[in-house]
């Protein structure tokens, strides 16, 4: 079973992700795949100093990705050029992965799974959700600057359309381990529906 697991910034996908591979499941981070073997990628890096010039690089030759975000989130165009740059290497990457054990139980985790169309490639969907309010002070207690996580959020689909077309929403209000909870029982209907 092939699970996308979604939601807004600042939601707790990643820490839905960890309740899912404490049950079993196989885990994918999509943000992992581009942070370590994407954004790593000499063709990547090339694609982007050809673009934005050579100061998107930090001394060590890799990207900055401070520098990178800032250029995407703030224009629109080259946000949708970078993630046709991307997106494909991505989707190949975690493709692979799934690939070399087809019938395991897998969740991937992918932010942009509805801004990419991807909803059809999964068995189930995942959302997971919050208020407005607590998306804004997660994202903005992970480093962010309230006006760039407005801005990260407003990027992104309203989080009513990816809720609505989810077989599933995990509400991260609580303490992690009402979301754990939530997982519990969620991965024991999931494999129910494996057998």
């Amino acid at each position: 079973m092939l699970i996308g697991l979604t939601g807004g910034i600042g939601c707790g996908k990643s820490s839905a992700g960890r309740f899912f591979a404490e049950e079993g499941f196989r885990v994918l981070d999509v943000d992992r795949i581009v942070r370590d073997r994407i954004l790593t990628a000499p063709d990547v890096i090339e694609s982007a100093i050809n673009r934005w010039g050579a100061d998107v690089c930090l001394q060590d030759g890799q990207l900055d990705r401070v520098r990178v975000a800032a250029i995407v989130f703030q224009q629109p165009g080259e946000r949708l050029w970078w993630e046709s740059l991307i997106h494909p290497r991505v989707g190949a990457t975690w493709r692979a992965e799934v690939a070399t054990e087809p019938y395991a139980q897998w969740v991937v985790e992918v932010p942009l799974l509805f801004e990419a169309g991807l909803e059809k490639g999964f068995d189930f969907v995942v959302c997971v959700a919050a208020n407005a309010a607590t998306q804004l002070n997660r994202a903005v207690a992970r480093g962010l600057t309230p006006a760039q996580a407005e801005q990260r959020i407003a990027s992104q689909l309203p989080l009513d359309t990816k809720l609505q077309s989810s077989h599933a929403v995990l509400w991260n209000e609580g303490s992690p381990d009402f979301l754990r909870a939530q997982v519990t029982h969620l991965a024991g209907w999931l494999r129910g529906q494996i057998r």
